[in-house]
C-alpha cells in the first residue's frame, strides 16, 4: 500500500477528528466534550488536535463547511433534473428528510451551536456567514427555476431563499422534538405549498400589470 502524502495525512486527521466530534458533541454536548477526549477517541494526541483546528468551534464549522457543501449540491442537482416546479419541490424536500433520517444526530448538534452562537459574539459571526453563504446559494438556484415557478417580481430571490431555509429548520426542530409523528415528506408538502402561494402571487401581479 503506497504511503500516505503529507496532505493526504493531513486530510484523513481531519476527517477522523470531525468523524469523532460529531459524534462526542451530540453524545455529551459542546461544553462537556474535551479536546484531550475528543483526540483521543479519534485516535492521535492533543497536538494533532491543535495542527488542524485552533479550538471546538473552528472544528465545528469545518463541519458545517462540509454539510453546507452537500447540501448545495443535493439542491443543484434537483434544479438541474427532470421535472416541473412542484415535483422539484417536492423532490427537495424528501432529500432533506432524508438527510435528517441518515444523521439525525447532525441537527441536534447543529441547533446546540445555534444556541451557544447566541452567546458568543464572534462564534455568531463565523456561523453567519457560513449560513449567509447556503442561502446564496439557494437563492441562485431559485433564479434558475424563475421560469418554472413564476416569482414575482416585488420578492428578492434571497427572501425566497431565506424562507425556505427557515421552513427547513422549523420542518427539522419538529423531527427533532416528534420524531415519527412527524411525516417524512411534510417538508416537501410545506414547499410546493409555499411556491404555489408565490405563483399566484405572480400571476395576479402580472394580471394587475
Amino acid at each position: 500500500m503506497p504511503r500516505l502524502t503529507r496532505k493526504q495525512r493531513q486530510a484523513h486527521t481531519r476527517e477522523c477528528l470531525m468523524n469523532s466530534a460529531a459524534k462526542m458533541f451530540a453524545q455529551r454536548g459542546l461544553q462537556q466534550s474535551s479536546i484531550e477526549d475528543l483526540a483521543e477517541d479519534a485516535g492521535f494526541t492533543k497536538g494533532a488536535f491543535y495542527a488542524n483546528f485552533k479550538n471546538k468551534e473552528e472544528l465545528f464549522l469545518a463541519m458545517l463547511d462540509e454539510r453546507f457543501a452537500e447540501r448545495v449540491e443535493e439542491i443543484e442537482q434537483v434544479v438541474a433534473g427532470e421535472g416541473t416546479g412542484p415535483e422539484k419541490a417536492a423532490r427537495a424536500g424528501d432529500d432533506f428528510a432524508a438527510m435528517l433520517r441518515a444523521d439525525p444526530d447532525w441537527q441536534r448538534l447543529f441547533f446546540e451551536f445555534s444556541a451557544y452562537a447566541a452567546r458568543d459574539e464572534d462564534f455568531r459571526q463565523e456561523l453567519v456567514t457560513r449560513y449567509r453563504w447556503l442561502q446564496d446559494r439557494v437563492a441562485a438556484a431559485l433564479k434558475d427555476l424563475g421560469d418554472e415557478f413564476h416569482m414575482p417580481d416585488n420578492i428578492p430571490s434571497e427572501r425566497i431563499a431565506l424562507m425556505t431555509c427557515a421552513m427547513a429548520n422549523g420542518f427539522a426542530l419538529e423531527k427533532l422534538l416528534e420524531g415519527e409523528a412527524v411525516p417524512d415528506e411534510l417538508y416537501g408538502t410545506m414547499l410546493m405549498i409555499f411556491f404555489a402561494g408565490l405563483k399566484s402571487l405572480a400571476e395576479t401581479q402580472a394580471a394587475i400589470g
